[in-house]
């Protein structure tokens, strides 16, 4: 069983082991030393002790453990791991405090603590936790399952890019459809860029699509973000646009007087505390853009970031895309295509206008990639870099797992010869370097750039589902873990 405890001002995908003080009993931790009495002339012995759930901690590589302790009766505590791979916990430690370890290896690990005071000497053991293999390890002996095509039954148009999973039934959706947006017009192949519909797909195998808009509104959607009505809000580059589309196919351009420069990226966040839900916009020219809802009515545009590298055109662009939204740490991930890495903007929602200055290096180097970027202005603190280059290989979109990592999947623009195409690669915020597991190939046909939308859900018994668009099919495919 898999546990995922979210707690504020604890990464996500952190499990928690607590650490209480006890005096008599061991709670669910194994301790050794001076008992709880006194010891020669009165003196207290120190007491640690650890509690934890029933069941036996699981986790996910890639995630972190948070241990939580007191103490009584000590002045100094020091902490070790029963393995070089259960992650840095070791040294002198507060009598009281918390500490994240992120395992780097599978297998089972303990964590424990050596408590001394003036009464003596305090041992404890955490309970164990068991690290189970990465997301994308547990997808690899899985075989894709084909949701459908997305070749619209109206307008004929294919080449799927946007992907989202509609939260309610209403209009012509139904809770857990698949929201399809094709960035090409069939009807005019040699032009990328110009297609304009939207379909829909239940997401059961052998689906087949139905249409819900076609619009000159849409031309060169690439990306969705369905609203919690199942609104669906689109990037549409072509068009530089961003619609909002109801569920019942009426596409309308509430955000007509915002300034955008080809929309790329698209994400929803719901309210967060103070902060209202917002639409986030991804743009060519490297701006991050933050619309304020009151359900489906704009209250603000704030244009919170601005300097990441945008380059290229229509079949090959290098731009800030694949925006990921994690409510549980109000955190937006963003992939940066030109520089071959993902960058997290934490407590996004309080990221005010201009708060981050991206220092992309664009004028650097002749063509990407870039280097990886810098930061500054008044918010640059709650930017940084949690992944870069290979296995990323013009990263283009992404999809929060279940444990809090990323599903990234690359772009293969003007990849080279020996390269694997069609690539995804698990990322994970907390384990340095960022990278879990090895990369997974979702199309073996050979011919690169197969990949663009990707989405990501669980089932009724936890298992992690994964649905991505595959370009060279016109289809929507699906994993799930064992």
């Amino acid at each position: 069983m898999r546990i995922r405890i979210l707690t504020t001002g604890i990464a996500a995908g952190a499990v928690i082991v607590s650490i209480v003080a006890a005096c008599g009993g061991y709670g669910g931790g194994s301790s050794s030393g001076m008992g709880g009495g006194a010891y020669g002339g009165g003196v207290p012995a120190p007491t640690v002790t650890f509690s934890s759930p029933a069941q036996a901690m699981n986790v996910n590589l890639g995630q972190a453990v948070t241990l939580t302790w007191s103490s009584s009766n000590a002045t100094s505590c020091t902490a070790s791991a029963s393995a070089m791979a259960a992650g840095t916990f070791s040294g002198s430690q507060s009598v009281s405090g918390d500490a994240s370890a992120v395992p780097a290896a599978t297998g089972n690990f303990t964590y424990s603590l050596s408590c001394s005071g003036s009464g003596g000497t305090m041992n404890a053991t955490s309970p164990t936790v068991t690290v189970n293999p990465a997301i994308i390890t547990q997808l690899a002996g899985v075989h894709a399952v084909t949701i459908g095509s997305t070749i619209d039954p109206v307008t004929g148009q294919g080449n799927p890019y946007g992907l989202a999973i509609a939260p309610v039934t209403a209009g012509l959706i139904t809770a857990g459809d698949l929201v399809v947006c094709n960035f090409n017009n069939n009807a005019n192949p040699a032009v990328e860029g110009e297609g304009t519909s939207i379909v829909g797909l239940h997401a059961t195998a052998g689906a087949m699509p139905y249409h819900i808009a076609a619009d000159a509104k849409l031309r060169g959607c690439n990306a969705l973000a369905v609203l919690p009505d199942d609104s669906i809000s689109a990037a549409a580059f072509s068009a530089n646009m961003n619609p909002l589309v109801s569920a019942s196919g009426v596409v309308n351009t509430p955000f007509a007087s915002d300034t955008f420069d080809s929309p790329w990226g698209e994400a929803f966040a719901a309210a967060h505390g103070a902060s209202p839900a917002a639409i986030y916009v991804a743009n060519f020219d490297g701006a991050i853009d933050r619309i304020a809802l009151n359900g489906d009515a704009q209250t603000s545009f704030t244009r919170i970031a601005h300097g990441f590298c945008g380059s290229g055109a229509p079949g090959a662009i290098y731009s800030p895309a694949g925006l990921t939204y994690d409510p549980s740490i109000d955190t937006l991930y963003i992939v940066d295509t030109s520089s071959n890495s993902v960058v997290a903007f934490a407590n996004v929602s309080g990221i005010g206008a201009d708060g981050v200055t991206v220092n992309g290096g664009c004028n650097s180097v002749a063509n990407p990639p870039t280097p990886a970027p810098t930061f500054s202005g008044p918010s640059a603190a709650s930017a940084r870099v949690i992944a870069h280059g290979a296995p990323l290989f013009t990263p283009i979109t992404a999809a929060l797992l279940a444990d809090g990592d990323l599903i990234v999947t690359n772009g293969d623009v003007n990849i080279g010869a020996g390269q694997m195409p069609n690539l995804a690669v698990e990322v994970s915020p907390v384990l340095p370097g960022g990278f879990v597991g090895q990369p997974l190939q979702l199309d073996t046909s050979g011919t690169p750039g197969a990949l663009f939308g990707i989405a990501a859900t669980t089932d009724g018994q936890g298992h992690q589902i994964v649905y991505f668009n595959d370009d060279n099919t016109n289809a929507v495919m699906m994993l799930a873990t064992p």
